[in-house]
């Protein structure tokens, strides 16, 4: 057994081998605070003919034990991975996958089982830390080890390893990876953080990633394995020829061409091609040897020429168009291209009571914003199954999210659960930033208030051996494949709200993170520009589609009746209004329907449920029972007064029954609630005001089958009242009872 610690942050970081798994390869335990997590590493060495691709996976375990609780569901135990483990498993995958040998294609499996969460310090990053340990000091070849670093900033001071509850605290939640010289990966999202807050984190925490890696060298040179020896196969010379008389200047052909028209000249060279040299080499051997050549060609010509393969400039944005409103009865839809990416977005606003249930280790319970990706296989002409997404869908995704939940509105500002869907019509690079682009129209168009409208561009690299390199502006499919770095930056025209970015180096300067951090800014202005053009601000009005949210107060110790025995009550009033009733514990209650008409109505039974009595209030009620000093009314959900017998009229009444009977509706005032909590009502006091005034409404109606047999539709029903005060300060009630029957007062 092995062990190191240093001192992290706030925290001590321990990496700890040979207690567990000792048939893996390699495996580690990584501590820090009560979070605790396994990663091995294995690979299998018989694989290598089988891929022309390094296979490596990543697997990320979410034990519930790990944080004292047990799964949901019927079976009781975890299933399928949660968004949250899905992300982090690329968040592991993307700073170690550079650093294989290139041509190294053996199957390799990293494997993290999250054994201890305290809630507070989250296990991705030291996930990322325990896979670079685990292939340290295992005999896997790897170019590690990387340290990884979570960065807040509180207070005007950058913060390592914040807690869960300081990082919702932090305008910026930051991840970096690096090696000793470069940064490898990061992750980022913020509330508008200037670039230079950014580039000053990732300064600060690759600082501290040299005392990272130096703890896992330590380990190393305490325990690690030799290394496996691995030889890059080299390519046939003679083949290599061969293909160069081939194609003779045939690859000029291909630059200054749109996705579609390159795609049909590359067939036709690749036909060629096999049609002239299949016989003599391989087929396959060929179509990778052109594939190098292009590749080389392809960054030639944009180190020497900065002339890209659609004949753009480095910094120039693809043409840009913009449409909102696309569909009848959706409740916002934004269309976005640039160039041959497409994406169409559509929201639809719900319920508080439609949001998404969290069941992970983190203390998040409850998400009322989310956003997915959809990647069909027509979107870049191919046929292919469509089943759920995959990890690349959900990482896409969740970058758009993370990217707009910077400016959508609070649950207290906007009570409704927003969902979001775009659709990728059509794929030539980007289409996660095009999707962030997409989603802005869509949810303006939608008339939620958002703070600013966010933009999102993706970032290229192209470098050579000498050190000369150029950043390249809104990256197409090409580019992507054949360049460098993928550096996804969205943000709003105050600051960025969300940046990713990979490398097939091994690393970036903070020279070229900079200088891209400097030209994302000016491209998403550009864009930002376009979409603003189409549609300036939210919408002030939501869909006629969409549900209306109405939130009510009450007292918390009236939530029981509007709740009911076992839920019967606001089981009742949502069949009977057709609306949505969300009650939270503090009092809040939120009504959403479509129809205005129906909302009302369920306000009006809510208030009827939770509103006091008042003094000198007017109300209309039911006669519920008749005794011979006068009248039960409820004048309110199980609240009831007395009308004396003379209360009833302006006259002498010589019986009760004489002027009611139970099942009458009449309309009487507070006289007075005495210290014991008992209701006195007052007809009479009405009728007086209204024959002072010369009114002669209100009549007693004849008892020949007149009378009002009551509204039958239940004890939940609403009442009618003549005084209804709609403010939420006195939408509040108070439980009562009724009178014995008994022991009048005269």
């Amino acid at each position: 057994m092995h062990r190191v610690e240093g001192i992290i942050g706030s925290g001590a970081l321990s990496i700890e081998t040979g207690k567990f798994a000792q048939q893996a390869n390699a495996a580690v335990t990584v501590t820090y605070g009560d979070t605790v997590v396994m990663v091995t590493a294995c690979d299998n060495k018989s694989s290598y003919q089988k891929y022309d691709f390094l296979p490596l996976t990543v697997d990320y375990e979410e034990r519930l034990y790990a944080a004292g609780k047990i799964p949901g569901g019927f079976l009781r135990r975890e299933g399928r991975p949660t968004q949250e483990a899905i992300l982090a498993c690329r968040l592991i995958d993307r700073p170690i996958r550079p650093l294989f040998p290139k041509g190294f294609h053996h199957e390799v499996q990293i494997i993290v089982t999250v054994l201890s969460a305290d809630r507070e310090n989250m296990p991705e990053v030291l996930a990322i830390i325990g896979a670079s340990a685990a292939l340290s000091i295992s005999d896997i070849p790897f170019g590690g080890p990387v340290g990884a670093i979570r960065v807040g900033y509180l207070d005007g001071e950058y913060v390592a390893n914040p807690t869960f509850s300081e990082v919702q605290r932090s305008p910026i939640d930051l991840i970096v990876a690096g090696t000793k010289d470069t940064v490898v990966m990061m992750e980022a999202g913020s509330k508008e953080a200037s670039e230079e807050i950014i580039s000053g984190a990732i300064k600060y925490g690759q600082n501290i990633n040299q005392e990272i890696i130096r703890l896992q060298e330590e380990i190393k040179k305490a325990c690690g394995k030799p290394k496996a020896e691995f030889q890059h196969p080299e390519v046939d010379p003679a083949l290599d020829g061969a293909l160069s008389a081939a194609l003779r200047d045939k690859l000029s052909s291909v630059f200054g061409k749109d996705k579609i028209d390159r795609e049909t000249v590359l067939s036709c060279l690749k036909d060629e091609i096999i049609s002239e040299l299949g016989e003599t080499y391989p087929p396959a051997d060929l179509l990778s040897a052109f594939d190098a050549k292009l590749k080389k060609e392809v960054r030639a010509r944009i180190l020497e020429t900065g002339r890209r393969p659609d004949g753009r400039s480095a910094t120039e944005i693809r043409p840009i168009s913009c449409e909102v409103g696309l569909l009848p009865r959706t409740h916002g839809s934004g269309l976005f291209t640039r160039g041959q990416t497409q994406v169409l977005t559509i929201t639809t606003l719900g319920s508080m009571g439609e949001e998404q249930r969290m069941d992970g280790l983190t203390l998040e319970e409850t998400k009322h914003f989310m956003h997915h990706y959809n990647f069909p296989p027509f979107s870049v002409g191919e046929t292919r199954r469509i089943g759920t997404p995959g990890r690349r869908e959900i990482g896409h995704g969740a970058l758009a999210e993370r990217a707009l939940s910077a400016v959508i509105p609070s649950e207290e500002e906007f009570p409704y659960t927003i969902r979001l869907v775009s659709e990728v019509l059509s794929s030539n690079g980007s289409t996660s930033m095009a999707s962030v682009c997409g989603s802005t129209l869509s949810v303006m168009d939608a008339g939620v208030p958002v703070k600013h409208p966010v933009a999102g561009v993706a970032m290229g690299l192209v470098s050579s051996e000498d050190g000369k390199y150029v950043v390249l502006s809104d990256i197409e499919g090409m580019e992507d494949a054949y360049g460098d770095m993928d550096f996804k930056v969205a943000g709003t025209s105050e600051g960025i709200t969300a940046l990713q970015m990979d490398t097939k180096l091994q690393g970036l300067t903070q020279e070229i993170i900079e200088r891209t951090l400097t030209q994302a800014k000016e491209a998403r202005s550009f864009i930002l520009n376009k979409m603003q053009d189409t549609i300036l601000a939210s919408r002030p009005e939501l869909s006629k589609y969409a549900p209306r949210m109405v939130k009510l107060t009450v007292p918390p110790h009236k939530i029981g009746a509007i709740i009911g025995p076992g839920g019967k009550t606001i089981r009742y009033i949502t069949e009977e209004t057709k609306v949505t009733i969300d009650v939270e514990n503090d009092g809040s209650v939120l009504i959403g329907s479509s129809s205005e008409e129906a909302a009302q109505k369920a306000i009006a039974m809510i208030e009827a449920l939770t509103k006091d009595v008042e003094a000198g209030g007017i109300y209309t009620g039911k006669v519920t029972r008749i005794f011979n000093y006068g009248a039960l009314v409820e004048i309110l959900p199980n609240k009831e007064g007395l009308v004396h017998i003379s209360e009833l009229a302006d006259y002498r009444v010589p019986s009760v029954e004489d002027v009611v009977r139970i099942g009458d509706e009449i309309t009487v005032v507070v006289t007075e609630i005495d210290r014991q909590g008992r209701i006195n009502l007052s007809r009479r006091a009405l009728l007086r005001e209204q024959s002072q005034a010369g009114n002669e409404t209100n009549q007693i109606r004849p008892r020949d089958g007149g009378n009002s047999p009551g509204d039958r539709r239940g004890p939940h029903a609403q009442s009618s009242h003549s005084d209804r005060d709609s403010s939420a300060n006195r939408r509040s009630h108070s439980t009562g009872a009724g009178r014995p029957r008994g022991g009048g007062r005269n």
